[in-house]
């Protein structure tokens, strides 16, 4: 990770693939997700056509995100076979998976272990007040569900990255315990990458009537952040839902230090593109800021890494270096 005193800001070059957009979750926020059966999923020879085509454009993070088939559905099996075969077609052609796909039993976790350099499940918030609210529908927000998830992911060594959403109703001493219960996981464990703080930011899909996050409040949120988890985590900030670039500094300047992956298009929030990255460098440049790319694994976490796995990080992170 950088340090908070350091001004190396990094970010993933990234594309994501999507397995299918149907959710048996129905959270009023989501702009992301089909109902179950209305989203065909994507194939194989899809995908390599596209990873192919990205070969030759810097790309080193290949995130798998995708919505959630019932634990119990009879298509379970075939959704999780689907994931594994998009990581493995994705290490055979140069990337390095990332899977973030809703939460997962203790043995799919396992399994993906040995095809993706790290993996990552927002926490968003653990209250369960918002049960009754923004997350009536959606059964794998049960904050214990998901928390659980972040405690194996630590007792299998799988480099993690997780979050909070912001403004879905939740108070702000929700966040710090939050924040304190993510602490406690990694003091357990060691596993956390990165914390995302992730504004709530309304778009054209979702049913639930309110206003933005005031992005404004971040660089405070972010600061209180910086002083509940260890120093070993990165804070995270989506640059395309802070499109005020004073505030997007003043994030920085508040201890953020990484802008996460940064493809063509950001699924979960489809209605605020990408930013180009020399965009950003011409924001941040000015201000005294280096924009570096970085894997989306941390050298420090290498080593927890199967062979075949770290031979791969190993080639990558050298063409990033040349």
């Amino acid at each position: 990770m950088t340090a908070p005193d350091s001004r190396t800001v990094t970010y993933s070059p990234a594309y994501t693939l999507v397995p299918t957009y149907e959710c048996f979750n129905r959270c009023t926020y989501c702009n992301f997700r089909a109902e179950p059966g209305k989203s065909p999923w994507l194939t194989l020879t899809k995908a390599e056509i596209k990873l192919r085509q990205l070969q030759c454009q810097g790309i080193c993070e290949i995130l798998i995100l995708s919505g959630e088939v019932h634990p119990n559905s009879s298509r379970r099996q075939s959704w999780f076979q689907r994931i594994y075969e998009l990581c493995e077609l994705a290490l055979s052609l140069g990337f390095l998976p990332h899977t973030n796909v809703g939460p997962l039993s203790f043995l799919e976790m396992q399994t993906l272990k040995q095809v993706n350099v790290s993996m990552g499940l927002m926490l968003e918030q653990l209250t369960p007040e918002l049960l009754k609210t923004v997350h009536q529908y959606a059964p794998s927000k049960i904050p214990q569900l998901r928390w659980q998830q972040l405690a194996w992911a630590g007792q299998l060594q799988i480099p993690f990255t997780t979050g909070l959403l912001l403004g879905i109703g939740e108070t702000q001493q929700d966040w710090w315990e939050t924040l304190a219960a993510i602490a406690q996981l990694h003091s357990d464990y060691g596993h956390i990458q990165e914390v995302i703080l992730q504004p709530h930011s309304p778009g054209t899909q979702q049913t639930w009537d309110a206003p933005a996050f005031d992005p404004h409040q971040l660089p405070q949120v972010i600061s209180q952040a910086r002083q509940i988890l260890p120093m070993a985590i990165n804070i995270q900030i989506p640059p395309n839902l802070v499109t005020d670039s004073e505030w997007l500094l003043a994030c920085l300047d508040a201890g953020a230090r990484d802008l996460g992956g940064i493809g063509p298009k950001d699924e979960v929030n489809p209605d605020y593109p990408h930013s180009h990255v020399e965009q950003l460098r011409e924001i941040l440049e000015p201000a005294g800021w280096q924009l570096v790319a970085r894997l989306p694994v941390y050298p420090q976490y290498e080593s927890w890494l199967a062979p075949r796995l770290q031979m791969a990080v190993q080639s990558l992170g050298t063409l990033m270096v040349n």
